[in-house]
């Protein structure tokens, strides 16, 4: 045999070994697993899976193998749970069994178990514990934070002011705004508007979120394990989170040159010096890496998903503009032109709440959630999850459920509505996800989303630059994320 010869016999004795190895690792453990289709070898399902809108084509296999079942994603074996009843059976009725956190590959390529998002165990329950407490010493939650924000929607006026009328991209506007409060709480301080390590910061923040959400952000998530070693848009990704890194290592080390234990500046002050008051402790997880990755999760998650929230909510209301006019009569009625809107005012303004929630539901930022991560051997609805399996709770598969939605592809504020045009509270909104691994930003995010939209809809009316009725409202993306299409808007002062 020839030299070429034998590599070609070598290179199909290793590809039957993979695919011998893909097959046994698939199979293994399903026992009473839940149903699915049948895997390929090193591909799993991808036959099966539409890589550009992932919550579709999840809740289209659901159609055939119920709200249960188990799909390969690649080489990753993973539960699905779709609709409200599975979803909440798992994440609240069994919240410690399906508390850990499983893989996200785009940002693990970063954190790698560390920081308070995507670790597990014992550090998990530490720096969650931590970060709650902390942030509600510095003000989220309470009267403080509201302040702060009231404060940012005037800088945000002025900047829209300046806009004078004319069209223009709202996105670097909102992320902006959004970001100056959780800034204010890590750093100690807000970043000028026109600051270009700012702008900077937020660039990297939103591609990299936008490459979660495309077909091959998908494909990585499934692939990861060699596409990370492979040219393409992930290297992307990771040079803009490395930035991110980066920039929080070299505030951390300026705290640490300045930092006075007696009186914390900020999240970041507080962190060291609870690393000073555990430094004896050999189960402590307060570390550098985790202090740095938990402020680039808390400075990433505070940043773009309200920004993002608040972006498509806008496009919504230029579709549909009588949505609109309701707000602002509510907004006359009871804030009036002569303060400015607080939190008292929300109990008030049931149909503003309800836009805003409608918002929430339908434009289903983070339509997948989270992955979790059966923390051990599992029994649900009759079937055994082996422990360490990871499941995906479709958040958007129950904002999405026609049992809990009358009708749930469509925006309609009175799906948070009685019969009597109050508030109506529904167990299937879950944007901030539930059980033990919550969104501790929920807080946060519930009085940003109402202060801002209300201070500017007090100040503003929304002009299309193209006709409503062209305006498509559907998401130019859903992968890991749900992303609105690029728009222009007008602002004209009232």
């Amino acid at each position: 045999m020839d030299l070429l010869g034998a590599f070609y016999l070598f290179l199909v004795i290793c590809l039957s070994c993979l695919i011998l190895l893909s097959t046994w690792r698939q199979m293994q453990g399903r026992g009473k697993m839940p149903p699915g289709p049948t895997p390929l070898p090193l591909i799993g399902n991808l036959p099966q899976v539409g890589i550009k809108d992932m919550r579709k084509s999840l809740m289209k296999i659901s159609e055939r193998y119920g709200p249960v079942y188990t799909i390969h994603l690649g080489p990753r074996r993973v539960v699905v749970l779709c609709g409200y009843q599975a979803v909440k059976e798992a994440l609240l009725d069994q919240a410690e069994d399906f508390g850990g956190r499983g893989k996200q590959a785009t940002f693990d390529w970063i954190f790698q178990g560390y920081g308070v998002a995507f670790s597990n165990g014992e550090r998990a329950k530490q720096l969650r514990r931590y970060s709650i407490t902390t942030l509600r010493n510095f003000g989220v939650g309470k009267r403080s934070i509201e302040e702060r924000i009231l404060e940012e929607a005037h800088f945000l006026l002025e900047a829209l002011r300046s806009t004078k009328g004319l069209p223009f991209d709202p996105t670097y506007f909102l992320s902006r705004t959004v970001s100056n409060i959780i800034s204010s709480v890590i750093f100690g301080d807000r970043f000028d508007y026109e600051d270009k390590e700012f702008i900077s910061l937020l660039c990297m923040i939103t591609e990299s979120f936008h490459f979660t959400s495309t077909a091959w952000g998908q494909l990585y998530e499934m692939f990861s394990g060699t596409m990370r070693y492979l040219p393409g848009p992930q290297r992307a990704a990771f040079k803009q989170l490395a930035g991110l890194e980066k920039f929080i290592k070299r505030k951390v080390k300026a705290n640490q040159e300045t930092l006075d234990p007696n009186a914390p500046r900020d999240f970041i002050d507080s962190f060291l010096i609870k690393m000073q008051q555990e430094k004896e402790n050999p189960f402590s997880e307060f570390s550098l890496k985790n202090i740095v990755l938990t402020v680039l999760t808390v400075f990433f998650a505070g940043t773009e998903t309200v920004s993002t929230t608040l972006r498509y909510g806008f496009l919504i209301l230029l579709k549909y503009p009588q949505i609109e006019a309701k707000i602002h009569e509510e907004i006359e009625r009871v804030i009036g032109r002569n303060r400015a809107p607080n939190m008292e005012d929300r109990s008030r303004m049931p149909y503003t709440n309800a836009v805003i929630h409608e918002f929430q539901r339908f434009c289903d930022i983070i339509p997948l959630g989270l992955a979790r991560r059966v923390t051990r051997d599992t029994q649900f609805r009759g079937y055994t999850i082996p422990k360490g399996t990871e499941v995906y709770p479709v958040l958007g598969s129950v904002h999405y459920d026609p049992t809990q939605f009358s009708s749930p592809d469509t925006f309609d504020p009175r799906h948070f509505l009685d019969d009597n045009g109050q508030f109506k509270k529904s167990e299937a909104f879950m944007p901030f996800s539930i059980g033990k691994r919550y969104c501790f930003g929920e807080v946060l995010a519930v009085m940003e989303l109402f202060l801002f939209l209300t201070s500017i809809l007090q100040n503003f009316s929304f002009r299309s630059p193209v006709d409503p009725k062209d305006i498509d409202i559907s998401p130019k993306l859903v992968g890991f994320a749900s992303l609105p299409r690029s728009y222009e808007i007008c602002l004209v002062p009232r």
